[in-house]
């Protein structure tokens, strides 16, 4: 495993009101959910940044309103003129 340290300035850390230990899951949360949504992650390998299970990072996704359908615009118009195929 990779260890990277982040330099936050305690301001930060006392606006969110959070603990050390908070901080560092909420930011590779955050890291894991933007990588998913920029689609350089799976949400399998997401999931495994943000030290949880798929199905609960899927969640998570939902809740912070990241779509889990990683289709383009075109990919999408070509399965739904498959689909009116049949």
């Amino acid at each position: 495993m990779t260890t990277i340290t982040v330099d936050l300035p305690e301001q930060v850390q006392q606006a969110l009101n959070r603990t050390p230990g908070e901080m560092s899951r909420d930011v590779k949360l955050y890291a894991a959910l933007m990588l998913f949504q920029l689609g350089k992650l799976s949400s399998g390998m997401a999931a495994q940044m943000a030290g949880m299970p798929r199905v609960e990072f899927l969640y998570l996704c939902g809740e912070y309103g990241i779509s889990v359908f990683q289709y383009t615009p075109e990919e999408l118009e070509a399965e739904l003129a498959e689909l009116s195929d049949v």
